[in-house]
């Protein structure tokens, strides 16, 4: 599949990335390389091939829930740099 620096350029635009003119032709060819790797994929024979282990395989371990008494502020907030009261302190990030 052979990517156009059009499309180069709406990818980027999409991830929010600036890339320069003199980028743009590169990295559609790297693109492009990619996706022919991809696709060589689909003509691999795995007929025979068993299945290895790994994460899709796997269940969840689940426990049942205990209830247990909140140690309070004073012990959730011994190691905080700031409090206030019963509150963590920090930096506004959002104005």
């Amino acid at each position: 599949m052979k990517i156009s620096k059009d499309e180069v350029e709406k990818i980027a635009h999409l991830a929010r990335l600036e890339i320069d003119d003199s980028q743009k032709e590169k990295m559609a060819e790297q693109l492009s390389n990619i996706l022919q790797y991809i696709d060589k994929l689909k003509d691999v024979d795995v007929e025979g091939v068993k299945l290895s282990s790994g994460a899709a395989f796997m269940n969840n371990v689940l426990r049942p829930d205990v209830q247990k008494v909140s140690p309070g502020p004073d012990v959730t907030l011994a190691n905080a740099p700031q409090r206030d009261e019963d509150f963590y302190v920090v930096p506004r990030v959002v104005k």
